[in-house]
């Protein structure tokens, strides 16, 4: 018995293991999901199953997700860049007294992610 073998008709290539061919088939490679867009799909599994299941049958919930993502990281990033530049948390402040400067940005980036989830993750 040969160890490889071609389906004509579907393609398929075909590998003997034991006595059985099994078809050498692989999983579609999926992208990298960033923390936004696994918070995404948490909420459409949680809050909006028929979304969910409208974009995983379509085959679009990864590229959907990886989008989101895209989109929810730029505007973290630009919410905090823009909110400490408006309330003055800046590398002087760092400088000058570390423990107000942490404290300052730990309440920054709550902030923004709290935009980010209402904004972009649950609508």
């Amino acid at each position: 018995m040969e160890n490889y073998i071609t389906d004509e008709r579907s393609g398929l290539n075909y590998r003997l293991v034991g006595d059985y061919y099994l078809p050498m088939i692989k999983a579609p490679e999926t992208p990298e999901i960033g923390i936004w867009g696994q918070r995404y799909l948490r909420y459409l599994r949680e809050n909006k199953k028929a979304i969910y299941t409208t974009l995983f049958v379509s085959g679009k919930l990864c590229d959907n997700a990886v989008e989101i993502d895209r989109i929810a990281d730029e505007l973290y990033n630009r919410l905090i860049r823009e909110i400490a530049v408006r309330e003055g948390v800046t590398e002087e402040l760092k400088a000058r007294d570390q423990i107000a400067w942490t404290g300052a940005m730990n309440n920054i980036a709550e902030r923004a992610r709290e935009i980010v989830m209402s904004e972009v993750i649950c609508v």
